[in-house]
């Protein structure tokens, strides 16, 4: 008879402990914890804010503007059909083309030259303020910057000033002849005689429509001078007398001149004699041949005074409204470019200037190859944010012109609540935007896992 023997007890490891109970595995587990608890706020407000939004929109993206009928992919075709749409597509594409090319361009010039600038962390200083000023502030101060009215508008003030230094500016824009007195204004916006003038004669050329305060200072009580055989002569005065009173078409006491108006006698079409009236208004047009002429005042006289440029017109809104993103930007260009330039390895450019190259062909051929990670990602980086762009826009562009300004994420807004009221279109165009900024966005944290390893 044989006796069974029983199978010996498992052993059990003493570090592992039964049933994963080791100080180990219990370790293990409170660390999950924690970073869990730690992990958790993170990613609950996530979801709620990134994660709802994004699918909510997609799903707002399929119905209609009153959100209760399933329209499938017609806002996704409207987007292509509407040509508010198509304008804010071109005007992002412009956007994405030309603001990050300038800045990364602009940062790079600056932070170059920077290093050459004895005060540079102070130059670095003043080019970064702007990023501490919001885009509601910023786009406040360029939208007065920008304002059409000289007396307003800095840059206007300087446009008219520059304009008024090269090319006198008319003294009478208002001036106007009276009627039935002897001038008729013509197609180009001139004067001349209705009668045909002979050598020999005076002629008086009364005008109105000028405020007295914009008279000269220095003018004097009109009169005409006497002619001879071979002059005309005459004067150009204001026909108004104060107080009233006084005789149209005829020199009266108290009116006065008005000086440096540019007088022409034409003959056949062509100008043979040209004057200046003197602080009387009188002006003599003198050697002409027998015959006749018409005294003629030329549009210059009455041109209006050049206002500047039309910065928030339809033509120049969007390229107005880069500039001013470019103040804000370029000292965050500048900055990351200077940084990555401080790590370039210096004996390689010792080496080139030792090699006889000059500073041009060490900037091309080694500083800015070196630096191809450092643009690349700044470049990216400005893609993204133009992507979004908003405040600017909204704020710079005048009503008016709106439309010619808007971009993908102002046009979202205002279809969405500026008026459109057609939230189904909204979520259509946030969904392309965001389908657009999705691949800059894994491009660039791509680019920074390389880096890293």
């Amino acid at each position: 008879m044989t006796t069974a023997t029983a199978p010996p007890p498992p052993r059990v490891d003493a570090a592992k402990g039964h049933g994963g109970n080791s100080p180990r595995d219990r370790a293990r587990r409170r660390r999950r914890t924690v970073a869990v608890a730690f992990v958790l706020p993170a990613l609950l407000l996530l979801g709620a804010l990134v994660v709802y939004p994004v699918l909510f929109s997609v799903g707002r993206s399929l119905f209609d503007a009153s959100g209760t009928r399933f329209v499938a992919g017609d806002n996704y075709a409207e987007i292509f059909r509407d040509p508010a749409t198509l304008t804010a597509i071109r005007n992002s594409a412009i956007w994405v083309v030309v603001a990050p090319t300038l800045l990364t361009g602009l940062g790079l010039i600056l932070a170059v030259l920077v290093e050459k600038v004895r005060w540079a962390t102070a130059f670095k200083l003043l080019l970064f303020m702007p990023m501490a000023v919001s885009f509601l502030a910023a786009g406040i101060i360029f939208r007065l910057a920008y304002e059409e009215d000289p007396d307003k508008g800095v840059l206007n003030a300087a446009a008219v000033g520059v304009h008024d230094v090269f090319q006198d500016a008319s003294s009478y824009p208002t001036a106007r002849a009276r009627d039935g007195q002897g001038l008729v204004e013509r197609p180009d916006g001139s004067y001349g005689t209705v009668d045909a003038v002979s050598p020999g004669r005076s002629v008086t050329l009364g005008l109105v429509g000028v405020p007295p305060k914009d008279v000269p200072a220095d003018a004097e009580p009109a009169a005409a001078g006497k002619a001879g055989p071979t002059d005309v002569t005459g004067a150009v005065y204001l026909d108004f007398t104060p107080g009233g009173g006084g005789r149209p078409g005829v020199i009266d006491t108290a009116e006065r001149g008005l000086p440096g108006m540019t007088v022409e006698a034409v003959r056949d079409g062509r100008t043979v004699a040209t004057a200046t009236t003197a602080a009387d208004g009188s002006f003599r047009l003198a050697g002409l041949a027998t015959g006749s002429y018409t005294v003629r005042l030329p549009a210059e006289n009455f041109a209006p005074p050049y206002e500047g440029v039309s910065w928030l017109g339809p033509a120049l809104v969007t390229p107005a409204i880069i500039g001013a993103y470019l103040w804000i930007w370029t000292g965050f260009a500048m900055v990351l470019i200077g940084a990555g330039l401080s790590s370039l390895p210096r004996d390689a450019l010792e080496a080139a200037r030792m090699d006889g190259a000059n500073e041009w062909q060490v900037f091309r051929r080694i500083t800015v190859p070196l630096l191809a990670p450092v643009l690349t990602v700044v470049f990216v980086t400005l893609v993204i944010n133009v992507m979004k762009v908003f405040d600017l826009i909204y704020i710079i562009a005048p009503g008016p012109v709106q439309e010619d300004a808007t971009v993908l994420a102002t046009q979202m807004w205002l279809v969405s609540f500026g008026g459109g009221n057609d939230q189904g279109l909204g979520s259509a165009l946030g969904v392309l935007l965001l389908l657009l900024v999705i691949p800059a966005m894994v491009f660039n944290v791509r680019r920074f896992r390389r880096s890293q390893s």
